[in-house]
């Protein structure tokens, strides 16, 4: 059921927006919370959608939502909830760190890797270092070029959800941990050859990026996924390599991928619903994430068209999710509805919010 939206006066102060995030935040244990180790149902109403399914990929973006509320309050209860979830994921995955799916593993890897930021921790770096090591020794392979496959059972299926995230954490890995601890680990020629690979394979002339490419052993390339969640990859790895090489043209590729995504995807304001399966809802919120990575790498005047669009976005999402007291995102931000909803699209709501705040202290600083 889709009902109206009441009106909610603008705002462009990041006080009034960080009040905002910290609604968002604190709606997700609203609506979702549940006790342990469910921790969190996976719709609301809860028992609608699979209730028993374990998404260890969503929870990983949870780690990531609590620690950007950490970073940006430094309320260290924030950073607490992000080491719960990390320990719910633990628990629930049978007590190990891995399961087979690649890109699953390397999310919880980047959340890790924060993790040992936030806290110091040094058993949080060991942690992501573990996972690095058993996807490429599980799924780095030569079947269509050099790159990593989705998962376990289809090493010759690859994609932009795999080979992404294994760009950034290889080069956020070479940046952020001793070389006495890397011991030789080939991080940066992993990095090279896997986006390589993403653009000669998956980036089309225009800079839209295609999701993956011979699923069904046919060598196809799915063109008919057509997802936020890619662009934002694509973009994030992209803006990496530029922090890493100190090569700022490298930014106008990221660039041309951040105007197609937009002028393809969205209505100009918002990303349509991507689908109703659960993942698809966290995938907008991954595009706002890396946005925000290329946003802080161009500043001003490049920056403007990026940050109009989330101010657009985030504008249309609390007027149509706020009640009042509570957030609670429709799976297409445009409206208000009360039908059932998976928390990864309460968990990209968060995400996009966090992302307005960090765009009006900028204006403001």
């Amino acid at each position: 059921m889709t009902t109206t939206s009441t009106a909610v006066t603008p705002s462009t102060t990041a006080a009034d927006w960080s009040e905002r995030a910290d609604v968002a935040q604190r709606s997700l244990d609203h609506y979702f919370g549940t006790a342990w180790p469910q921790f969190l149902e996976n719709s609301h109403p809860a028992g609608t959608g699979v209730p028993e399914t374990f998404n260890y990929w969503w929870l990983a973006h949870v780690m990531d939502a609590r620690l950007d509320a950490f970073e940006r309050t430094g309320d260290t209860a924030w950073r607490d909830q992000a080491e719960e979830t990390y320990r719910n994921i633990v628990e629930r995955n049978g007590g190990q760190l891995f399961n087979d799916y690649f890109d699953d593993m390397l999310w919880f890897a980047l959340a890790i890797l924060r993790l040992h930021h936030a806290t110091g921790a040094d058993s949080y770096r060991e942690d992501a270092l573990a996972i690095w090591d058993h996807v490429i020794a599980e799924g780095w392979n030569d079947a269509g070029g050099a790159s990593l496959a989705w998962r376990k059972q289809q090493l010759e299926y690859k994609n932009t959800p795999a080979n992404g995230p294994l760009v950034i954490l290889a080069l956020r890995l070479e940046r952020d941990v001793p070389e006495a601890v890397l011991q030789g680990r080939d991080l940066r020629g992993h990095a090279t050859t896997a986006l390589a690979w993403l653009e000669r394979t998956l980036v089309g002339p225009d800079g839209f990026v295609e999701d993956g490419v011979n699923r069904e052993g046919d060598g196809r390339v799915d063109t008919q996924w057509r997802f936020t969640y890619n662009q934002g990859l694509y973009i994030g790895a992209v803006v990496e390599l530029a922090r890493s090489t100190g090569d700022r043209a490298l930014l106008e590729r990221a660039v041309r991928t951040a105007r197609v995504a937009i002028a393809e995807l969205s209505d100009g304001s918002v990303f349509r619903d991507e689908g109703e399966g659960g993942d698809e809802g966290l995938f907008k919120g991954v595009f706002y994430r890396y946005l925000g990575e290329l946003v802080d790498e161009l500043g001003e005047p490049g920056r403007a068209e990026f940050d109009d669009f989330v101010r657009r976005g985030t504008d249309r999402l609390w007027e149509t999710a706020f009640d009042g007291e509570w957030l609670r995102p429709a799976n297409d931000w445009s409206e208000r509805s009360d039908e059932s909803i998976p928390y990864s699209t309460q968990v990209s709501a968060i995400m996009a919010i966090e992302q307005r705040v960090r765009v009006e202290r900028t204006a403001t600083a």
